[in-house]
């Protein structure tokens, strides 16, 4: 199992269901990820300004080359500009 990583990373905030069955809430710190376990926490980090954020894996994908999560657009904007659209990030699985 991948416990860290970079990769980059996008955001979205169209509400619709996310494959755990939730509502999406663009204002939570959640993500997206192909194949972490639900539930799962992660930091994610910015390597060029060191910010970095906890996030709950609730959703699937990114399904774009290169990509391995696609954020919250609070969690994007926590650590990043949204006007960038894509960040390269680190990240670590704390757990489930």
């Amino acid at each position: 199992m991948i416990s860290t990583g970079t990769c980059g990373a996008s955001f979205y905030d169209e509400g619709q269901m996310t494959a755990s069955g939730e509502r999406f809430n663009p204002r939570a710190m959640t993500a997206a990820h192909k194949t972490l376990a639900m539930g799962s926490r992660v930091r994610v980090t910015n390597p060029s300004n060191g910010e970095s954020v906890t996030v709950r894996i609730n959703d699937r994908g990114p399904y774009v080359g290169g990509r391995c999560l696609d954020l919250s657009r609070a969690a994007f904007s926590a650590i990043g500009n949204t006007g960038a659209g894509v960040m390269r990030v680190k990240y670590e699985v704390l757990g489930t």
